[in-house]
């Protein structure tokens, strides 16, 4: 089991499974529109909910985005982490990878 957080640098050329994490890190780290030649990709941010609300729905969005952009990870685990009133919630997540993609 891996543990993973928004993407913080890049590295060029990863294979394996460290292509993988870095490519679940990416979706942690991208906003859905943020993204201009793919509007689709990464997960929904949401505002205006109460915290808690906002925790599980963070939880949900970011299952669903590694499943649909990154079919080789599987989501363990999602926890939210920061302060709501203060306007961030960071996602991260426990994954496995599916040893027969690689």
């Amino acid at each position: 089991m891996y543990e993973v957080e928004p993407m913080k640098n890049i590295k060029f050329g990863a294979t394996g499974v460290e292509e993988i994490l870095q490519n679940v890190a990416f979706i942690l780290s991208s906003a859905v529109m943020s993204c201009p030649l793919d509007r689709e990709f990464g997960w929904k941010t949401g505002l205006d909910d109460p915290i808690q609300i906002r925790k599980v729905k963070i939880v949900h969005e970011v299952t669903e985005a590694v499943a649909r952009f990154e079919p080789r990870a599987i989501i363990a685990a999602v926890e939210v982490e920061g302060d709501g009133l203060q306007g961030k919630l960071v996602p991260r997540a426990k994954v496995r990878i599916n040893d027969e993609s690689i």
